[in-house]
């Protein structure tokens, strides 16, 4: 049974800076895509083509794709996946920094970093 403790900022970056580097590589993150890419010729036995594959309305939706749109494609499921992983920490390390600079309630029990979503 882990209890929440007022913790100080891990050596090294203060969680505030860490926060602005996440939000600036944001900027660079280019397309986006939800989905995946499938190159057919890998497949056994193998096929012509590639394709991508996404959910729309709970159906799975598949198209044919160039080469150029494989690649593309490629790079724009990278950037969502990127994005979303950057996200998720910039969301971990916001919740840190209110709980941690915001004047708390009074508790009768410490709460626990599992129900802040801070590990």
């Amino acid at each position: 049974m882990t209890l929440m403790r007022k913790r100080k900022a891990p050596p090294g970056i203060p969680l505030p800076r860490q926060y602005q580097r996440l939000a600036r590589s944001l900027a660079g993150i280019g397309y986006i895509s939800q989905g995946s890419v499938l190159d057919r010729s890998r497949l056994r036995p193998p096929r012509s083509g590639y394709q991508w594959t996404r959910k729309l309305a709970q159906k799975t939706v598949t198209v044919a794709l160039s080469a150029q749109q494989f690649r593309a494609l490629g790079k724009a499921i990278e950037n969502r996946r990127r994005l979303t992983k950057t996200l998720a920490q910039m969301e971990k390390l916001s919740r840190q920094i209110l709980f941690q600079t915001m004047p708390d309630t009074q508790r009768r029990k410490p709460m626990r970093r599992r129900v802040l979503g801070t590990i």
